[in-house]
């Protein structure tokens, strides 16, 4: 196992950031972490990027490390690559990094955690958390907190996305997309028709179930869906209406769990305009989220007693 300085992130708060190795045999195993300039450390966030991104690439995108530095909460970003699902491939990586992270830093409480991400990263950390709960014993620290960016949470809704997409034919972006993950899905998984049950495993929630599938497993937790509801934009910039959105989904996973009795499951309306690092105006990015009500949010409950 290696550290190693990473030079090419830098700030205005002069923040030293370091990629550290956990697996020498395998290059992409890796988180990038920034500490605090205090050992009072509150708690841990654990940020995933989207969809084939690497873990550096949510720094330019996002000021969320710069609040949590400033509020002496240290942050690790780590990449879930090619996957829009937790599987037990993105399983395997989370744990072994977080391990390595927790021998390396024994005084901090392994449950002062939260994770979140953007895109598939949020799906991701959406499912961790829900494995979390479901296989406590088999991950290195406890989360008391899960928000995602704009991820699609319901692997059945963004297949069938996928398909409307591919014959819309109308954004060769949307389109690029749509053929790659969804042929990578038929390739590893097959279809929510043909293969139900892997579906119904991975996806962090399936509205179609009049049962509670993996979603039971957040009854307790601190969740937390953003979105920028611009269904203008996604008209006339894309041709999608809310059935294409994300947070169609979204939406009824957080009245799902209110309906069960959960005080902490918050859909977040941006106040802001999605931009991307860019300039871009995109309403799917990592700007969408307040920084710093984020942290302050997160804060707060890491002082909260989690049932």
């Amino acid at each position: 196992m290696t550290v190693l300085a990473l030079l090419t992130i830098s700030s205005a708060l002069g923040q030293n950031f370091e990629k550290v190795v956990f697996n020498d045999k395998d290059a992409d195993d890796y988180y990038i972490q920034l500490k605090p300039p205090t050992d009072k450390v509150i708690g841990v966030l654990i940020l995933l990027p989207g969809y084939g991104e690497k873990a550096e690439s949510i720094f330019p995108s996002s000021n969320l490390f710069n609040t949590a530095y400033a509020n002496n909460i240290w942050t690790i970003a780590i990449a879930g690559g090619e996957k829009i699902y937790a599987d037990e491939n993105v399983i395997g990586k989370l744990n072994s990094g977080l391990a390595d992270f927790v021998k390396r830093n024994p005084t901090i409480p392994k449950d002062k955690f939260v994770i979140g991400g953007f895109s598939a990263g949020g799906t991701i950390s959406l499912r961790y958390a829900e494995y979390s709960i479901e296989n406590s014993a088999k991950t290195p620290i406890v989360l008391k907190v899960v928000f995602t960016v704009d991820s699609p949470i319901d692997l059945g809704d963004i297949w069938e996305y996928f398909q409307r997409e591919i014959k819309k034919n109308y954004s060769d972006a949307g389109v690029f997309e749509a053929k790659l993950i969804s042929e990578k899905m038929t390739k590893e998984l097959g279809t929510p028709t043909t293969n139900p049950k892997k579906y119904n495993e991975l996806t962090p929630f399936n509205h179609r179930l009049t049962e509670a599938g993996n979603e039971k497993y957040l009854k307790s937790m601190a969740v937390r869906v953003y979105h920028d509801v611009d269904i203008e934009w996604q008209l006339k910039q894309r041709r999608r209406s809310l059935f294409d959105s994300n947070e169609l989904s979204s939406s009824e996973l957080i009245n799902r769990l209110m309906l069960m009795g959960n005080e902490r499951a918050e859909f977040i309306t941006s106040k802001q305009p999605g931009v991307r690092s860019n300039g871009m105006r995109h309403p799917h990015s990592w700007s969408i989220v307040d920084e710093v009500e984020c942290i302050q949010w997160t804060v707060k409950l890491f002082d909260k007693k989690i049932d």
